[in-house]
């Protein structure tokens, strides 16, 4: 059962950010920190990714648990209400995903996903963003 109206919630929902998240700008203030430069949100890019590293020819996809479905999160639940909806409209999210990484893949960039709940423990995270970023 649903705690708040069915007004509330769609008060509650539409105010749900795309860009500019606070995991977003969380892993951009660590690349910065990390000193490398990027751009952000290419709307001519499939996806429009929410970081773009040029030089590494490298995009990255800060993904919210829920909303892009991480594989055996704990974030990554359906709700118990309209679930019909919820379960289409999460798993077009992810269809979509995998359509721009292919896309984009096949476009000769290398594609990165950081999951929200990654953001937990930074010193790893740090260390794979290395890693993928060696020339």
């Amino acid at each position: 059962m649903d705690n708040v109206s069915s007004k509330q919630r769609s008060i509650n929902m539409s105010r749900v950010k795309g860009k500019n998240t606070r995991p977003e700008m969380t892993i951009r203030s660590l690349l910065h920190k990390m000193g490398y430069r990027f751009r952000l949100h290419n709307k001519k890019l499939p996806g429009n990714p929410d970081i773009i590293l040029p030089k590494y020819k490298t995009i990255i996809f800060v993904h919210g648990c829920f909303w892009h479905q991480h594989e055996g999160c704990r974030k990554a639940t359906i709700p118990q209400t309209n679930t019909d909806f919820w379960k289409i409209k999460l798993s077009k999210n992810v269809s979509r995903d995998s359509q721009n990484n292919d896309k984009l893949i096949s476009l000769g960039w290398k594609v990165v996903i950081i999951w929200e709940c990654e953001l937990k423990n930074i010193e790893p995270l740090k260390n794979r963003i290395k890693k993928i970023l060696i020339l």
